[in-house]
């Protein structure tokens, strides 16, 4: 593909040339001249609405034309119109659809430019809305066919602009196959040439997809059954009996017939350009084939193609050759069909020699306007002037119209106008503007100055001298000396200027003078001429046969013109190459590693450079290996005979040759250089070339003393270094580039200290580096200061103000000159405090324990510094509870970054807090704000401080507590809930007691029912209340014999008020146990972060087995991996910077056994005995049941049919037990028209009660009719109303088992 466009590219070249020397004369813009029409729309313009419409009319002219359009032939009011605009300085109108009709703006518009010179005017451009109408509702009837015959679908899509895109497709969006047989017309509909079994399909849809909308409509399905005809008996008639049914007769084999187009001959119209297609597409069976002939000529080779299963034969860009008579034959083993299709070609007109061209005339020339066009019929031709008949334009003698021409003698500086000629028959029109300008205008070359043209020797040569002026100057070329001009062999000269020289030879080369030459004056121009070498590949790659899993190497040497500068690729198979890193691509090598079978194949070295190119080939073959004897591998030995060729300021190249493989092919040469000068002795990586290399390219630094060596590696390893090459020194230079991470910023309030990271000595390029330093304040008018700062990467600027922005920049020098200009950083001045604090500080309460604080930001320039944050100073001045104590300890929440307001977590609630807000930035803390208030409300109180039982009785005891030691709020009063525990561990019913607030003790009295009780009891506020202490305790049982109480928590005696600290820093440590674990709650005053809680067995002998629960800066958590029916020593623990951590005293918390809420009564013998009474009952019942239904007889059902209309409400007989109208001879007989379920069972919606229940199986579901009876349910709703709570029927027995089991 790639080495197609090369061969195109002479050919390309040809037409630019032709191109060139076929130019229009172009007027400059800075003359007078009348407009020119540059952009329009087309002629037919198919609007979307859902976009805005945008009709173009751009011109040209000097003064720059105005703009004025028509609407179906009248002046169309721009400015009248609101959704109408046009663009400044152009005619092009944009139409806002969002507020208008489409339809409003249907039509034909032309648009007009005019100046003082003339008027040209635009295409007729027809404006019409797209349109994507929905498909015509109908339902189509099955169509059942016999094989064999033929069958035509018809989709009749809807009229859309422009026609829609018509394909089949079935329900799940994939296109129906097609093929010789089955194929779809250039209408739309789909043909059968014959139908079999496999066409039976329900969703034959068509579809059409209206392009400019981008919608799709669907044609509703279509059904197409195929019968075999041995197949249809009565029984299927009936079955169709709504279908349409076609051709019941048997189907034979016959020969093609068409069913398109009908008849033996057809005639069809085409347009010059257009495409013409035309089809036929035939029944029979077996399926025809069609061929194609033209009766009056060949059918045209590259233009012509056949579609469709040759069913269409399609002709592009048809000319009036096409005409003719044209046959297509259907052909099977029965035998044939013909039509023929009579073509004729018509045309709109079309230009003979192009368009008119524009006439510039100075005042008394002459010139002619050819406006030559052709088609069929002959088109009429229809003159006008500056966009008016020129019948009425005002009387010129100089203007002669004849026909398709206008001649213009003698013309004056009022003959200047545009002119328009409209050529037009039935089929179209072209409308041309060309305009005449009178003008007096010395030359001028409108070639650039001093242009340069370089081509290759023997290639042609061409020099442009564009010229304009009025009248037309004569161009003369001369070279160098002017001794004689150009005007023979080998020159060439164009009509518009263009010198030629055919074959370029060395000698052509020089300077070229062109003269613009005319009454009014003289205008010269030069230009030069080089030639260069052409490029040449002097090494073609050799043709290779290379074993499987090899390396292959292609060479590619090119000679090319030193000013040129050559790019070389390789294609393989004319393709480029394969994305794999086996290919290795080198300047004038590609190699190949690893070859394989798909590697084979032609290879293409192709050379390009700005002027020429040029390409070779090689074949590659890729064979099996032969098998080979076992050898020892080893590393190969050292490369030999290093080399320096091609030496440059910043390029050597490096050649030397390898050593000894060892039977293991290298793999690659590693370059290795030391640097003499800055570090002897030290040898560094340059380069690595493949194994298939000998010759490096190596890219330089300068100031360097390089000495190389090479060392091969193959799959064994790393050969030795071989001998050092000789020195190569590389000549100083200014540095290539600056220090890098250059920064600025102050140690102090008062300086700036800049940073960089320094050069090293190889990136130095030379002697003497030292680097220019230079700051200024970032401000208007600032004046850079440099200081020159050598061996060091550090400066500081004292006197600085503090915190000022400064641009920054260091530039590396040497003695040999100054690095590129440095980019320009951006520092600040050192920091010092802020001087302001945040302003309007408040706060607002979100909930007892939360805060939200907002604040206005202290600006920057009062910040001193990169600002890094905001910090809350709060306190708790006091607890609004007489009962708590103070806290007056000070604690900070930061809130990094730029913030004006910030949530303030972890409050007490009902307390009173103080808080101040400061800015922060590197250096420290700003001045406070004013400090401001604010109170939480209450929230829930915490657990009591302890629980106890005194004076406990057989029947009665007392329970005595302490209030919580966070009250949170005013104690409303207290819960208390307790519940009898059983021998089991389970729990019965609860109790619940509210007591009022000044209560701290209570009497229990006729605890008789339960040996042991468990007592729950939590304090409450007007939030709520809080988490329960929680106690187990047994009444006396006996005189003298009482058991002892087992409280699941233990919490200290709450710190007393006013006594000094204890050691630790813990007070106040409880729990509570509730269903999904242990809470521990404590009070901490202490400095350590990092707390937490362990806990372990009570019977652990291994003190190491503490498990760490950690509580995230809160004052209590919840342990919930602790084990029923085990006790657990519990701690609190504060690591910080002490070497032993900081425990509270150690709280015991036992967690009860798993416990059912219901009361222990399975060993009651009053329940065994009850439980045995109901289970003999409902044995009597089943057995009367039984012995009633086994009797026989049959009952009366219409009462009860009558009276139970819903088949759900069939109830049982009450005085026997038996369901109505069951019969003892039908018990084993399978009721006519009887249905199941499909999973076998029957649904149960109120009861147990059914048959199946009673042992006779699933199958009695139906009457004797076939009527359903339906579930029989021992309750239902209809006798609830009427009944209230009464039974209605004999209680399931599976019901009865369910609630006994429900009681043991």
């Amino acid at each position: 593909m790639m080495m197609m466009e090369l061969r195109h590219l002479d050919a390309a070249l040809l037409v630019l040339i032709l191109g060139h020397l076929s130019s229009a004369l172009e007027v400059p813009l800075d003359l007078p001249q009348p407009p020119t029409i540059t952009h329009q729309s087309p002629k037919e313009y198919i609007m979307d609405p859902r976009e805005n419409i945008i009709i173009h009319c751009d011109a040209k002219g000097k003064p720059h034309p105005s703009f004025s359009w028509t609407r179906n032939g009248t002046h169309f009011d721009v400015e009248q119109d609101p959704n109408v605009i046009m663009r400044p300085h152009s005619g092009t109108l944009v139409v806002d659809l969002s507020r208008a009709r489409p339809e409003n703006f249907e039509g034909v518009f032309q648009c007009t430019a005019r100046n003082k010179y003339g008027s040209a005017v635009s295409n007729n451009i027809v404006i019409r809305q797209s349109k994507s109408p929905l498909w015509s509702k109908e339902k189509f009837k099955p169509i059942v066919v016999q094989e064999g015959v033929s069958l035509v679908l018809p989709c009749r899509p809807p009229a859309g602009l422009p026609p829609p895109i018509i394909f089949w497709m079935d329900n799940n969006f994939q296109k129906l196959p097609q093929s010789k047989r089955v194929s779809q017309s250039l209408n739309g509909d789909l043909y059968f040439s014959n139908v079999r079994r496999e066409d039976s399909r329900n969703d034959y849809i068509c579809y059409a997809r209206f392009t400019h909308t981008q919608t799709i409509q669907q044609k509703q399905p279509i059904t197409v059954k195929v019968l075999n005809p041995d197949a249809i008996n009565d029984t299927m008639a009936d079955y169709y009996n709504d279908t349409e049914l076609l051709n019941e007769a048997p189907v034979d084999e016959r020969k093609p017939t068409f069913l398109i187009p009908s008849g033996h001959s057809s005639a069809k119209m085409v347009l010059r350009g257009h495409v013409l297609e035309m089809e036929c597409i035939a029944e029979g069976l077996p399926t025809p084939e069609v061929s194609w002939t033209k009766v009056s000529g060949d059918l045209p080779g590259r233009r012509a193609s056949f579609l469709h299963f040759n069913k269409t034969l399609r002709i592009v860009n048809v000319s009036e050759s096409d005409a003719g008579d044209y046959r297509c034959t259907a052909r099977n083993q029965l035998g044939s069909a013909q039509h023929t299709i009579s073509v004729a070609v018509k045309a709109a007109p079309y230009w003979i020699s192009g368009p008119p061209k524009n006439l510039v005339l100075a005042p008394g020339e002459s010139g002619v306007l050819t406006c030559r066009a052709s088609g069929t019929p002959k088109p009429s031709i229809m003159w006008s002037r500056n966009g008016g008949p020129i019948e009425n334009s005002p009387k010129d003698i100089s203007r002669k119209v004849e026909d398709d021409t206008i001649i213009f003698t003698d013309v004056q500086t009022d003959s200047s106008a545009v002119y328009q000629c409209n050529i037009s028959n039935p089929y179209g029109y072209l409308l041309s503007n060309a305009f005449v300008n009178v003008l007096s205008e010395p030359p001028r070359v409108l070639t650039p100055a001093n242009k340069l043209y370089q081509v290759i020797e023997n290639r042609p040569a061409l020099m442009d001298c564009s010229s304009f002026g009025s009248p037309i100057p004569k161009i003369t070329w001369f070279k160098d000396s002017r001794a004689s001009t150009l005007d023979g062999d080998p020159y060439i000269l164009h009509d518009n200027g263009t010198l030629e020289i055919q074959v370029a030879q060395a000698q052509h080369k020089g300077k070229y003078t062109c003269v613009a030459t005319n009454m009014l004056g003289i205008y010269e121009n030069h230009v030069y001429l080089e030639t260069k070498e052409p490029t040449h590949i002097i090494k073609l790659p050799d043709d290779k046969v290379v074993q499987r899993g090899r390396s292959v190497l292609f060479e590619c040497k090119v000679k090319h013109d030193k000013d040129l500068f050559p790019s070389l690729i390789w294609l393989k198979d004319d393709e480029e190459l394969p994305d794999d890193e086996r290919f290795i691509v080198e300047f004038d090598s590609l190699s190949i590693t690893d070859v394989s079978e798909r590697d084979a194949g032609t290879y293409t070295c192709i050379v390009n450079t700005t002027l020429d190119h040029d390409s070779a080939t090689a074949e590659l073959t890729v064979v099996e290996p032969t098998p080979a004897p076992a050898v020892l591998h080893g590393r190969p030995d050292p490369p030999t005979d290093l080399e320096l060729t091609d030496q440059k300021k910043r390029s050597v190249q490096l050649t030397w040759i390898p050593g000894e493989e060892h039977n293991s092919p290298i793999e690659e040469f590693v370059i290795q250089y030391e640097d003499s000068l800055h570090r002897r002795g030290h040898w560094h990586d340059l380069a690595r070339v493949p194994g298939t290399k000998t010759t490096a390219h190596l890219k330089l630094s300068p100031h360097v003393y390089y000495t190389f060596r090479v060392l091969a590696r193959n799959a064994v390893g790393l050969s030795e270094p071989s001998s050092p090459s000789r020195m190569y020194k590389t000549d100083p230079a200014a540095p290539d580039q600056n220090p890098k991470d250059v920064r600025g910023s102050g140690t102090e309030h008062n300086n700036l200290v800049i940073t960089w990271q320094p050069l090293s000595g190889l990136q130095s390029n030379g002697p003497g580096l030292h680097y220019k330093v230079s700051w200024r304040q970032k401000r208007p008018g600032s004046d850079w200061t440099t200081v020159t700062v050598a061996n060091n990467s550090r400066f500081t600027v004292s006197g600085t103000p503090t915190f000022s922005p400064y641009e920054i920049k260091v530039q590396a020098v040497n003695d040999h000159g100054d690095g590129p200009e440095p980019a320009v950083a951006l520092g600040y001045s050192g920091e010092d405090l802020p001087l302001s604090a945040p302003t309007n500080v408040r706060a607002t309460v979100v909930n007892s324990t939360l805060a939200e604080l907002h604040w206005d930001p202290v600006p920057l320039h009062l910040i001193r510094g990169h600002v890094q944050g905001y910090k809350v100073y709060y306190w708790r001045r006091h607890n609004l509870h007489k009962h708590n104590p103070d806290h007056m300890e000070k604690r900070i929440l930061t809130f990094s970054g730029n913030h004006s307001h910030g949530m303030l977590p972890g409050l007490h609630p009902f307390s009173h807090y103080s808080f101040n807000v400061r800015v922060f930035n590197k250096k420290g803390d700003g001045p406070p704000s004013t400090a401001q208030q604010f109170k939480t409300p209450e929230g829930e109180p915490g657990p009591p401080v302890s629980l106890s039982v005194t004076d406990p009785s057989l029947d009665s005891l007392t329970l005595e507590w302490s209030p919580p030691h966070e009250h949170n709020g005013h104690i409303t009063g207290y819960d208390l809930k307790y519940q009898p525990v059983n021998n089991s561990n389970e729990l019965g019913p609860e109790e619940e007691l509210a007591l009022a607030a000044n209560e701290t003790s209570v009497t229990l009295k006729n605890l008789k029912y339960s040996p042991r009780y468990r007592f729950y009891l939590n304090a409450r506020t007007s939030a709520g209340a809080g988490p329960a202490f929680s106690l187990e305790h047994a009444v006396k049982l006996e005189e003298g014999n009482t058991q002892t109480s087992h409280p699941v928590a233990w919490s200290p005696r709450r710190r007393p008020i006013n006594k000094a600290r204890p050691a630790s820093p813990f007070a106040n440590v409880s729990s509570s146990v509730e269903e999904d674990g242990a809470l521990i709650s404590w009070e901490y005053w202490g400095p350590e972060k990092n707390v937490y809680v362990e806990y372990i067995a009570d019977n652990s002998e291994d003190e190491e087995e503490w498990q760490k629960e950690l509580v995230n800066g809160s004052q209590n958590v919840k342990l919930k991996g602790l084990k029923g029916g085990l006790s657990y020593r519990v701690r609190v623990v504060a690591q910080g910077h002490h070497e032993q951590p900081l425990h509270s005293e150690e709280l015991f918390v036992t967690v009860p056994a798993v416990t059912s809420r219901q009361v222990d009564i399975a060993t009651q013998g009053w329940f065994i005995g009850l439980m045995c009474a109901i289970a003999l009952l409902i044995l009597v019942l089943l057995i009367i049941c039984f012995i009633q239904r086994n009797k026989g007889g049959k009952y009366p059902v219409k009462e009860k049919e009558d009276a139970h209309t819903d088949p759900e409400f069939q109830p049982m007989k009450d005085d026997d037990c038996t369901f109505v109208e069951y019969s003892d001879n039908e018990d084993h007989k399978p009721l006519k028209g009887s249905r199941t379920p499909s999973n076998g069972t029957v649904k149960r919606d109120d009861s147990d009660d059914s048959l199946v229940d009673y042992g006779e199986g699933g199958d009695g579901q139906f009457n004797e009719d076939g009527s359903f009876i339906g579930q029989y349910s021992g309750k239902s709703s209809s006798r609830d109303n009427a009944e209230g709570q009464e039974s209605s029927g004999a209680p399931s027995p599976i019901n009865a088992m369910n609630s006994l089991n429900s009681f043991v």
